[in-house]
């Protein structure tokens, strides 16, 4: 733990230089907004909070308050101050505390149905999990040899408790919970399974009923009382962005009059663009016509395609013959791509680098040409080359483009570009900022001081190793977002319960040498298993649902995305600079021009007339 002593003093300073800043803020905005006025709002009192923690954590880092150095474990809160400052983050965070009611009401409903269970394994495997071992290979003895607890002590083997066990209502609520997240449980089932009686040596399925008390648990406490916390958290996300969207307006609109102010508050979301006028040099105008050509596009669209085809060839060992054949696809297809953005750069001049996707296809065919042309160079660095080709997987994103809008998931998969609302990408940005802000959390909660943490001295077996463990932010960071999907949660929670004497207590003059925690690594673990797993994950269900039901509810209205570009397609062509007006002479043609749903036929038979005509 040296290195933590060598950084302490650079953080030290970083942390008096943050503190000093942030109280800065803090004051500034007394003056800006009133002091009074300051502490009325949620977000504002956190800030306040955290920066008073911050003061104060600058007080106790002195030898002589050695007792209130745990209050430094609350500067793991500084997280919390980047949720203010984004709006996306503010909604996730303000769904989770809306749900936060329900989702107590979830775990009471878990804790009651999974206390009946409990009771129940307790009487049925309670003490019934020790087994005796064998010290030297750590097997266990067969029933032939050793029948029970007296013949294990006497020969002198090691008569040892499973760590999950059924012995009281505590452990059996742990073992339950191993049983509902499917990690470890089918230890814990063979155990029972396995069990014979108090003091008796297990032999295999000598219990085998007990697989029904574990079959009935898997079906009404893991599949339905956990699945509640979906339902939850769905509908109180549903609750929340319908409460923040339409308030008290929409309470009194018809089902029509809320499609029309849904229609034009996406119509309003978007701005027309600026049409690329044709060239007037000739040969320039050919250049043009090539690149906006419908056919043009699908051509390049089959190349990219074809272009995937040759890449998914490749495979391990393969002939020389092969790699011969690949090289000269890529060299193809690197020079056909190189001509279609010399042809677009060439009709679309300066424009061609305004528009996203051929910023991506320029600097995909530069580096594939830079890839070729210094091959061997490329082979003694530690990226290879090939990489390079890869990127170029990518590009099949644009055949999306061609999709009609008639194929089912279309507008939800283009929500990321779509309604800012209601858009996959944006919300799940948003949660799974959350998911980090947790993660970070989660992680310094655990430190007690610069050069120790509650889990980094553990020994190192089992689970943990030189990669897994938590003796580094990399590494407690990684550990941490495997244990997000619960993922071998248990297999890292048993070496962080380890007790003398598989351990010592006198390692490195350690407070706890490099035992575990018990307590402290049950309540973390699950805890953090809950929060994450359970709730702040199946926020990404919520989000992904939520554009899916948003896109029905764009057809049932009959204006879909599709519609609103139809419209800035045709308006480009009479506002070709985007002033976002037209004149009025215009506007039938205009309206004439728009395909259905917008346009009505009564006003494409019929000219419009000015006002004054009415």
């Amino acid at each position: 733990m040296v290195k933590y002593a060598r950084n302490r003093g650079g953080t030290s300073y970083l942390n008096l230089a943050f503190a000093v800043l942030f109280t800065l803020e803090m004051v500034i905005k007394w003056v800006a907004f009133g002091f009074v006025k300051y502490f009325t709002s949620v977000w504002t009192l956190l800030d306040c909070f955290i920066v008073m923690v911050s003061l104060c954590s600058l007080f106790v880092e002195q030898d002589n308050l050695i007792a209130l150095r745990s209050l430094r474990t609350l500067r793991a809160l500084r997280p919390l101050r980047a949720i203010s400052r984004w709006e996306g983050m503010k909604i996730v965070v303000n769904a989770l505390m809306y749900a936060i009611p329900s989702i107590f009401n979830v775990l009471l409903v878990c804790l009651v149905f999974w206390l009946i269970f409990s009771i129940m394994g307790v009487q049925m495997f309670g003490g019934k999990f020790y087994k005796c071992i064998d010290p030297v290979d750590r097997k266990i003895l067969p029933v032939k040899i050793v029948n029970n607890r007296s013949d294990c002590e006497r020969l002198n083997y090691n008569w040892t408790n499973s760590k999950i066990n059924f012995d009281h209502v505590g452990y059996a609520y742990l073992a339950l919970f191993q049983v509902a997240t499917f990690e470890g449980w089918m230890e814990v089932m063979a155990d029972a399974v396995d069990c014979r009686g108090l003091d008796m040596q297990p032999e295999r399925e000598a219990n085998i009923y007990a697989y029904i008390y574990f079959v009935i648990f898997i079906v009404c406490g893991s599949f339905f009382t956990l699945n509640l916390f979906i339902g939850v958290i769905i509908d109180n996300f549903n609750a929340l962005k319908k409460k923040y969207e339409g308030g008290v307006l929409e309470m009194f609109l018809t089902d029509s009059q809320k499609n029309y102010y849904t229609a034009m508050k996406k119509l309003g979301r978007k701005k027309p663009q600026k049409v690329i006028r044709r060239p007037k040099h000739p040969y320039h105008a050919i250049f043009y016509d090539i690149a906006v050509s419908r056919r043009f596009e699908i051509s390049i669209f089959v190349l990219i395609f074809l272009n995937m085809v040759t890449m998914a060839i490749e495979h391990y060992n393969q002939s020389r013959t092969v790699d011969f054949i690949l090289d000269v696809f890529n060299a193809l297809f690197t020079t056909i791509f190189g001509l279609e953005a010399i042809v677009k750069i060439i009709g679309l001049r300066h424009h061609y680098f305004t528009v996203p996707w051929n910023l991506f296809d320029f600097i995909l065919v530069f580096a594939s040409i830079m890839g070729i042309l210094l091959h061997d160079v490329l082979t003694d660095f530690p990226i290879s080359p090939t990489l390079l080709r890869v990127v170029r997987v990518f590009r099949i994103g644009r055949i999306l483009r061609l999709i009609k809008p008639t194929v089912n998931g279309r507008n939800s998969f283009f929500g990321c570009k779509g309604d800012k609302e209601v858009a996959v990408c944006p919300n799940s940005v948003a949660t799974g900022t959350v998911q980090y802000r947790c993660i970070a959390i989660s992680h310094h909660l655990h430190l007690r001081n610069h050069r120790m943490a509650v889990f980094g001295h553990v020994q190192r077996k089992g689970a943990l190793d030189d990669l897994v463990n938590f003796e580094t932010f990399g590494s407690s960071m990684m550990l941490l977002f495997r244990l997000i999907t619960s993922a071998g949660w248990n297999d890292v929670l048993d070496p962080l319960m380890a007790q003398p004497p598989d351990c010592d207590v006198t390692y490195m003059n350690q407070p706890n040498g490099n035992c575990g925690h018990p307590v402290i690594a049950i309540v973390f673990f699950v805890s953090f298993i809950i929060i994450n797993f359970m709730i702040v994950i199946n926020m990404y269900i919520a989000v992904i649902l939520e554009n899916f039901n948003q896109a029905h509810k764009e057809e049932e209205i009959g204006i879909v995305e599709d519609d609103l570009e139809m419209f800035y397609v045709r308006w480009s062509k009479y506002d070709p600079h985007a002033t976002q007006f037209i004149n009025f002479s215009q506007l039938s043609d205009f309206i004439s021009s728009l395909d259905a749903p917008l346009a009505s036929l009564s006003q494409t038979l019929l000219p419009l007339c000015p006002l004054t005509c009415l």
